[in-house]
């Protein structure tokens, strides 16, 4: 099927592009017709290796070669003994080789299990279920919350459609959708507003989308498409004991040679001279590295575990110690992934808030003295709006050490309830006090949500969103309790309040509120959401792991680069970065849109200077991996959603996280991180560096005994 961008089109052309009717669907006639045009909606798998293929596999490695040569002629010259044990570890090793390759790709089978089973369509004129496997582009899809997007979709219908894209674009936060916006240039991934993409979920919210893309014409299936055409490469250990096994080769051919000569000279009997050089020729040759590699291998693995890795496949054990770059996403591994309010404005004062994450402890400052929050009527105020006007709730788990605290539901709007908590507001207490009797649902092109409580024998309506579009609906301040005209002054102060928020990356929030006596049964946006009184704003951001700055700073000194991948704005990413210490004033951040303008040899040449990728998809993720090792660099990659699996398999090793990583992930990746964290990558590269300075040492320590062999028969001859 012909790849076009859908989100550029308007709903008339797309209907005529795609030859379906928009309201009634296809016919069950063409629909059948269509699928047997373009075939299932399902990733096509191409034809795996047989075990015969994966055995004949392990002996095409050179030094391999040379040790079943060389237990061969052992056994020739009668030297049973050491050609059984040299073939036992050939056997070993290409036994070893098989099971790991047997597990290394089951991602493709990861990826199938996220397939929406089911789809409910218009076809016919008629809502009916049918198997998401049979969809066929023009199909009519209808969406609502929970549903996992059956196909990649261009929305023509939208209703506060909010869509969960971690999958692709690795943002946790979900994405307001608007089937009315139409772009007129190209735009990544993860701002095409008016597209739905297959495998991510509706978490708020319908819609109703025409299929556009099915299967492997599907974003997620070019993610397939990657993982089945990229082959694993060598790891830097294995090439050079293949340059090493071409080296001995040549060498034992050489001593052979010579010694037979000189023995000839001599006037040695032809058949004693030959079973001497094929003597020394087998004596040249280390039959006990393959197993001492092996060993050594195994017991990093085990190593490895306690510093919170774990390694799936052997080899990458001694890459992790060559690595040069370590290319990280930014979202749950150098960040907390738990979106956390640390500004609050209001009544001209900005107000800082501690502790992180969802644990709801820390403390209120103003000019680093700590104040009550409860006791200042316009902070209560806002938090308690916050708390209200709000569809998230704080869950914690476990008992006092272990106690551990999770959201349940949207990130921001728990950053929300959670600051709340943090000045001694409970969430129940205050739902219970004040319920929620009626709202206007957040909607993409208002901005802003709202909902209505009872107070004072009538009722009041707590808003909240957009600074700019709240604040132009606002007529009213509250300052010390008492509300007040809205002056130009106080405008002024709101957008400065603002834009110095936004400059430090935080995600801000506005927060109002208006006294109404009756509540329509149907409440309309333009009724309400007017002459409102103006209360503050509230700045959040997914703060950076502490522990992390240090790591990125062992990192730098061990001569590794440290470079952000992600799909935030490139603002937020900038920010993290520079609190982290990965960008100083010459380092370079580009956006995916950049990387759009530019060819591999363009990005080859300045990947070193850029240490910040933003708004990426996953085929920028391989380009990037990519450029960086054409300029000689061993690179890791970290990752945990399905947009990551490609540049996991990329990269010299892929880095999978434990807790937040999808199967997929998981699958594609050498290594899983059990934490999460990016300081344990740089305990596991430590430990990989010792690991390959071992290997190094076993080899210089057999070379030179099998060398001091060759060397006495030399000065005998």
């Amino acid at each position: 099927m012909e790849r076009i961008n859908w989100y550029t089109l308007e709903k008339v052309d797309i209907s005529e592009k795609i030859k379906t009717d928009i309201e009634k669907g296809l016919s069950s006639e063409l629909a059948n017709e269509r699928l047997s045009t373009y075939g299932y909606n399902e990733f096509a798998e191409k034809k795996g290796i047989t075990i015969w293929q994966m055995l004949l596999e392990q002996f095409k490695d050179f030094l391999v070669l040379i040790l079943i040569g060389a237990s061969l002629v052992s056994a020739v010259i009668g030297e049973v003994t050491d050609a059984v044990v040299i073939i036992l570890i050939v056997v070993l090793n290409a036994v070893l080789g098989i099971i790991q390759e047997s597990k290394a790709n089951k991602a493709l089978e990861a990826l199938k299990k996220m397939a929406a089973p089911e789809a409910k369509v218009i076809r016919d004129g008629v809502i009916k279920e049918i198997p998401a496997r049979e969809l066929v582009p023009g199909d009519l899809v209808l969406l609502e919350a929970g549903n996992y997007v059956p196909a990649d979709l261009r929305l023509i219908e939208s209703v506060n459609l909010k869509i969960e894209e971690a999958s692709l674009t690795g943002e946790s936060v979900p994405a307001e959708k608007n089937a009315e916006i139409v772009f007129n240039k190209e735009v990544p991934l993860g701002d095409r507003s008016n597209s739905a993409f297959m495998s991510t979920v509706v978490t708020y919210g319908r819609g109703k989308g025409v299929v556009v893309g099915t299967g492997m014409n599907t974003e997620i299936g070019l993610i397939a498409e990657m993982l089945e055409t990229y082959d694993e490469e060598s790891t830097p250990l294995q090439k050079k004991l293949s340059e090493l096994g071409k080296i001995l080769g040549i060498a034992s051919l050489a001593i052979c040679g010579i010694v037979f000569l000189l023995g000839i000279i001599r006037g040695v009997p032809l058949l004693e001279m030959f079973m001497t050089a094929v003597s020394l020729a087998v004596a040249a040759i280390p039959e006990g590295l393959p197993a001492i590699v092996t060993i050594v291998l195994a017991l990093g693995m085990q190593r490895m575990v306690k510093r919170h890795s774990i390694i799936k496949k052997l080899h990458a054990v001694e890459t992790l110690g060559s690595t040069t770059v370590i290319c990280s996403d930014k979202t749950g591994t150098l960040t907390q992934n738990q979106m956390t309010a640390t500004k609050i404005f209001v009544n001209d004062k900005i107000y800082s808030v501690t502790g992180e994450g969802y644990k709801p402890e820390g403390i209120f400052e103003i000019d680093d003295l700590q104040i009550q929050p409860c006791e200042n009527p316009d902070l209560r105020l806002l938090l308690t709006i916050g708390t209200l006007c709000n569809d998230a709730r704080l869950e914690e788990s476990g008992a006092d050490k272990d106690k551990t605290w999770r959201i349940i539901g949207d990130p921001t709007e728990g950053a929300l309830v959670v600051v709340a908590e943090k000045a001694g507001i409970s969430s129940k207490e205050l739902s219970d006090k004040k319920p929620r009797v009626q709202e206007i649902p957040f909607d993409s092109e208002r901005k802003r949500m709202t909902t209505f409580h009872p107070e004072d024998n009538s009722y009041v309506a707590y808003i909240k969103g957009a600074p700019d579009v709240m604040l132009n609906l606002s007529d009213k301040i509250i300052k010390d309790g008492k509300i007040l005209d809205l002056t130009e002054e106080d405008r002024k102060n709101i957008l400065e309040a603002n834009h110095n928020m936004a400059s430090q990356a935080l995600r801000v929030l506005a927060f109002a509120c208006k006294k109404i006596n009756t509540i329509p049964k149907e409440p309309k946006p333009e009724d309400i959401e007017k002459n409102m009184t103006f209360v503050g704003l509230v700045g959040m951001i997914d703060p950076a792991r502490p522990e992390a700055k240090e790591a990125i700073s062992i990192c730098k000194k061990a001569g590794i680069r440290p470079v952000m991948i992600t799909g935030d704005y490139k603002d937020t990413a900038e920010a993290i970065a520079r609190e982290l210490g990965m960008i100083d004033e010459n380092s370079k951040a580009l956006t995916g849109t950049d990387l759009d303008s530019m060819d591999d040899e363009q990005l080859a040449s300045i990947a070193n200077e850029v240490s910040v990728y933003a708004r990426v998809s996953p085929i920028h993720k391989l380009r990037i991996v990519d450029a960086i090792k054409r300029n000689g660099h061993i690179a890791a990659m970290t990752g945990d959603g399905v947009n990551d699996a490609p540049a996991l398999k990329k990269a010299d090793i892929g880095i999978a996280m434990g807790i937040t990583g999808t199967d997929v992930a998981k699958e594609t990746a050498e290594m899983i991180l059990t934490d999460d964290n990016f300081a344990s990558i740089v305990a596991a590269v430590e430990e990989g560096r010792v690991i390959y300075s071992n290997i190094r040492k076993f080899i210089f320590f057999l070379l030179s005994c099998n060398i001091a062999e060759i060397l006495i028969i030399f000065a005998a001859m």
